[in-house]
């Protein structure tokens, strides 16, 4: 895939995780930024309002990718809510702060197209340039890592967008659902590929299309 022979497979894993460290940094700095924006000091207090990845790296979080499943996970930013500027209420507060996650995956997947879309346009052979499967790489890992997160499941970042937006009459039965948050997870997770689906699928699908209409508009 990066130029290695097959059997270097642990090459290429390496090589993989630079995408998943600069998306899941990114990402994380995103909800530390706006908290600290919107008065929340606590990740900023904490080491985390910075692009360095070792603040944000938990090392169980990249074992998948190094075993080459295209996810991960980094550390928790804390965000207290309390803290927030009296201008934005609690509760909108969280749903911005949950959704700077998945909108700078979003931001990365589109800043790298167009980027790759110019790069083609002055070179017509940067397609076969070695830096080109990981820019393809960083787009699809940022598109899954955000559509992944928008789930409204506990404890990723949809579950605090739907939370902040629930009306009152849905409130029991969010919590209810929210409560066994861990369990529906896993079953997000695991059990559509027992049946040979994936949630993904459909919303993955129309990004790449998105993406790709993009590319091909500005690469010509």
């Amino acid at each position: 895939m990066f130029g290695f022979e097959g059997d270097d497979w642990l090459a290429q894993r390496v090589l993989f995780l630079v995408p998943v460290i600069l998306s899941l940094t990114v990402h994380e700095f995103a909800h530390a930024w706006t908290a600290w924006k919107l008065g929340d000091e606590t990740a900023a207090s904490q080491g985390r309002l910075t692009l360095n990845p070792l603040p944000h790296i938990d090392p169980v979080g990249l074992l998948l990718p190094l075993l080459g499943v295209p996810l991960g996970w980094a550390k928790p930013v804390p965000v207290n809510p309390a803290r927030f500027s009296r201008t934005v209420s609690m509760e909108t507060g969280l749903v911005l702060t949950a959704a700077a996650g998945p909108l700078s995956n979003l931001a990365i997947a589109i800043g790298a197209t167009v980027g790759m879309a110019l790069w083609m346009r002055i070179d017509p052979g940067a397609g076969s340039s070695a830096v080109w499967p990981l820019l393809e790489m960083l787009v699809f890992l940022n598109l899954i890592l955000a559509i992944f997160n928008l789930l409204p499941v506990p404890p990723l970042d949809g579950s605090r967008i739907a939370d902040g937006l629930m009306p009152a009459a849905l409130r029991p039965a969010w919590n209810a659902f929210a409560a066994v948050g861990p369990v529906a997870i896993l079953a997000v997770i695991f059990l559509p590929s027992l049946f040979g689906v994936s949630l993904l699928a459909a919303p993955l699908g129309l990004a790449q299309t998105a993406l790709q209409g993009l590319f091909q508009l500005l690469a010509r």
